[in-house]
């Protein structure tokens, strides 16, 4: 009888490390690519938002975001985002300073779901408007 009552404690035991293992976090964005297009130097900061859902059936967390250089800050949801639910990360590119032309950057998302890290890009052409006035002459 002490044998039957361990093995079906074991293989309780069993099923629900199994079950307990099946609860994952998984994060879905809508996009992971912003292009903003053509913009002046004189408007030089552009900000965009990726939204993103959490497919999986555990709390999702995202654990870092960063940017590939210091102008471009990315600013993301803290809390646990619950299975169906919806968070975003805000993006701010700060072209300042910077020289106009094309720029392709990269904001790496590590969490704690599937995937665990992702790579979202943002991209666009800054122009100088000086150059423009001199084409036009």
């Amino acid at each position: 009888m002490k044998k039957i009552l361990m093995i079906a404690m074991l293989l309780i035991g069993s099923v629900m490390m199994l079950q307990a293992q099946d609860k994952q976090a998984a994060i879905k964005f809508e996009k992971t690519v912003h292009n903003f297009g053509s913009f002046a130097e004189t408007d030089a900061i552009q900000k965009c938002v990726f939204s993103f859902t959490n497919t999986g059936n555990a709390p999702l967390v995202i654990n870092q975001a960063v940017a590939s250089c210091g102008c471009t800050v990315p600013a993301y949801t803290k809390t646990p985002i619950l299975p169906g639910e919806k968070g975003e990360i805000k993006v701010t590119y700060n072209g300042t300073g910077k020289f106009p032309g094309h720029f392709k950057k990269t904001i790496t998302i590590r969490t704690n779901g599937e995937p665990e890290m992702i790579r979202l890009y943002i991209e666009g052409d800054m122009y100088d408007p000086a150059m423009l006035k001199d084409e036009k002459k």
